[in-house]
């Protein structure tokens, strides 16, 4: 959506396709990261955004064992919002939709599932082939760009090859009553065997119970009785609540992925997201990484489109610019992953304060370090000012009929 908004934006013609009839889906990442709301502020559309629902976490904790502890810092961040935006993705995803239907080379189709690619004689991608209710439909297109996440069709059937980096745990999500005297921070829950994230979503708790790898099964076998007292025990607050979960289709798991394309790209087609690098759900930072690709790309192909000169040499850029922090992020998830959380689901012990968190203790300043790390990452990208100076004055803003000639 947001490549698509921005190449649209530029005056290429664009077509976004979306497997389902809207983007209503209760188990999809939630936070906007100061990154993210910079180019919305750089867009100007930062004020609007902001008027849909959403909470601001400046501070993140977690409680370790029984003991809640300050983990990142946002407030001195380099940004016009000094804060993560906790913002259902439907609601972001709706709010991107109707600012990018404002351009006459924007289209969105939804119910529109890709399930094949479309290729000319010298086997590259010219297209895609799509279910709909009415049936098959072909799209031709000078570019695809597959965003269709960690279980990417488009990048299967491109025959692109994926490099697992493992990942030792699963997800169960699931959805709580939130009271009124509940509070109002999100945070984490770290203790023997398993981890816990609540994040505040105003009348309810979306949470997700980190679980070894491939333990669901046995969770299941023992019951769902035990899996709520499991629950109750783990996070207290929730005893009272936890029969909520009266069936297991309201316990949905997800499956942790972490890899990478080895190349992102082919004739005719890219890659980017999680598409291109399924992320841990470590930091939220996969929403985040995924629109600095999609800056990174229609900054790098806006040109090269009004030109009709995106080749190989192109897309090739557009990895290259975006690899080296994917990669860096990926490190350091594993780097977590691999001493941290492994640790934590395999213990039965009472877990003691790492030395590295009792430092953040000890000298608050340093939660500015992860503060940063979570909130802007690595290489963080900016709009091509180039076309949004234009568009102001006016060169852009052609008939759609010389938009399409041009695009």
């Amino acid at each position: 959506m947001m490549v698509g908004f921005l190449l649209a934006r530029s005056g290429v013609n664009v077509l976004v396709l979306e497997k389902h009839a809207d983007f209503l889906r209760d188990f999809r990442g939630d936070t906007i990261h100061p990154s993210t709301l910079e180019l919305m502020h750089e867009l100007g559309l930062l004020d609007d955004l902001l008027k849909c629902p959403h909470t601001r976490i400046q501070q993140l904790h977690a409680v370790i064992g029984n003991k809640e502890l300050g983990i990142a810092d946002f407030s001195h961040l380099p940004t016009q919002c000094q804060f993560v935006a906790l913002m259902p993705q439907w609601d972001f995803l709706n709010f991107l939709a109707e600012q990018a239907s404002r351009f006459p080379t924007f289209s969105l189709r939804m119910e529109t599932e890709v399930v094949d690619l479309v290729r000319d004689h010298s086997d590259a991608v010219t297209g895609v082939t799509a279910k709909t209710a009415k049936g098959t439909l072909e799209v031709h297109a000078d570019l695809v760009i597959a965003a269709d996440g960690r279980s990417s069709v488009v990048r299967e059937k491109a025959g692109l090859e994926v490099i697992d980096l493992g990942a030792p745990m699963d997800v169960l999500w699931m959805r709580l009553p939130k009271y009124p005297d509940d509070p109002e921070q999100s945070l984490g829950r770290v203790n023997r065997g398993a981890m816990l994230i609540m994040i505040n979503r105003g009348d309810y708790w979306q949470c997700g119970f980190i679980i070894r790898k491939g333990a669901f099964e046995e969770i299941k076998q023992a019951g769902l009785e035990a899996f709520q007292q499991r629950l109750a025990e783990f996070a207290p607050m929730f005893a009272n609540r936890v029969g909520a979960l009266d069936d297991w289709d309201k316990i949905k798991l997800l499956t942790v992925k972490v890899d990478h394309l080895r190349r992102w790209y082919r004739p005719g087609l890219l890659c980017i997201g999680d598409a291109a690098h399924a992320m841990s759900p470590i930091g939220g930072v996969g929403i985040d990484l995924a629109i600095q690709d999609a800056v990174a790309a229609a900054n790098i192909l806006a040109l090269p489109f009004r030109k009709k000169a995106v080749d190989v040499k192109v897309l090739k850029s557009i990895q290259e610019r975006r690899e080296w922090p994917a990669r860096m992020t990926q490190r350091l998830q594993l780097f977590i992953q691999n001493r941290v959380i492994k640790h934590v689901l395999s213990s039965d012990k009472p877990l003691k304060v790492p030395f590295a968190l009792k430092l953040l203790q000890i000298f608050p300043f340093l939660r500015r370090i992860p503060g940063r790390l979570v909130g802007i990452g690595f290489r963080p990208e900016h709009v091509n000012r180039t076309f949004a100076n234009a568009r102001k004055v006016g060169k852009l803003n052609m008939p759609p009929d010389q938009m399409k000639k041009a695009a």
